[in-house]
């Protein structure tokens, strides 16, 4: 059983990432999947802008207070996003593709969302 902060904080991350898909929708993008799941990890959102396959991290915060959304995006998130992302790649036989890595940051008020998205957020890490 979950503790209630655990909850909480899942809680946070699911609005977040419901949020940042209707945000994406609204500004073109075409969403593909969410919360992929794979024995690497998790994907939050894979979708296409233009021509472009994008693999987006969303992260949520409830305040600034300890930092802005995207700034927990760090090389180590990075370096695992990129592993899902050829894991992604090759399970879909889309190894040729042109892909992009995305963060989506929101920051969550009592009745909405402030979203942000950082195009191009970092390179493939190897």
């Amino acid at each position: 059983m979950l503790k209630p902060k655990n909850m909480v904080r899942i809680m946070t991350g699911r609005r977040g990432e419901a949020i940042a898909a209707d945000y994406l929708k609204k500004h073109g993008y075409e969403i593909l999947e969410t919360n992929f799941r794979c024995p690497l990890g998790e994907l939050d959102i894979i979708a296409r802008d233009g021509e472009d396959l994008v693999f987006l991290e969303v992260k949520t915060r409830k305040s600034e207070r300890l930092g802005y959304p995207e700034e927990a995006v760090d090389a180590k998130k990075q370096k695992k996003i990129s592993r899902l992302a050829s894991f992604y790649l090759q399970m879909k036989n889309l190894s040729g593709s042109r892909a992009r890595f995305d963060v989506v940051a929101v920051t969550l008020s009592e009745a909405s969302g402030d979203v942000k998205i950082i195009k191009n957020a970092f390179d493939f890490v190897d």
